[in-house]
């Protein structure tokens, strides 16, 4: 296999390892963002098994023998002469040093905002819970109870009838 080819076949393979499908896939909310995420999802497989297969197999060796007593020995040697002085250059990554400090400041980014999303989605969780348990209590909750849970609310109106103003 070849220097390039082998690289790419083993950073597809560790990619496809490190990937967290079923965790990324918990956090979809849409039917539409499911289908998409399962388009991704076969399109990397696809991509992946393709990389696997067509850069970790060695080329056949080429059977000159075979090639000498059909075409004639002096063509083929010149052939294989020519084959054999053929230098594939060696691949040098010069993307992962340009884009590697972008995409950790991306993944910093992405931790950060996943920290916000959960700590809002905690907030979110208490509010909705907070709405259930009042709207289960409403129907014999008294105004008393009510303000006492939310004294601000309490304030503005004994305000708005200290000031006559009942609310026209």
């Amino acid at each position: 296999m070849s220097g390039a080819g082998k690289k790419i076949a083993d950073v597809a393979f560790k990619a496809s390892r490190t990937i967290d499908w079923d965790g990324m896939a918990k956090v979809l909310v849409t039917d539409e963002a499911r289908r998409e995420f399962s388009n991704l999802r076969r399109a990397f497989d696809e991509v992946n098994t393709q990389l696997q297969t067509k850069f970790s197999q060695e080329p056949e060796p080429i059977d000159w023998d075979y090639y000498r007593k059909g075409i004639g020995a002096g063509i083929v040697d010149k052939y294989k002469e020519a084959y054999d002085s053929i230098e594939i250059p060696k691949y040098v990554d010069k993307v992962t040093p340009e884009y590697k400090p972008k995409f950790d400041a991306l993944l910093v980014e992405l931790k950060e905002a996943e920290q916000k999303s959960l700590k809002e989605s905690e907030r979110l969780e208490k509010e909705i819970a907070d709405v259930q348990e009042i709207s289960k209590k409403l129907s014999t909750m008294t105004a008393d109870e009510y303000f006492e849970k939310h004294p601000e609310l309490k304030k503005k109106f004994d305000d708005e009838i200290r000031n006559d103003n009942w609310g026209y």
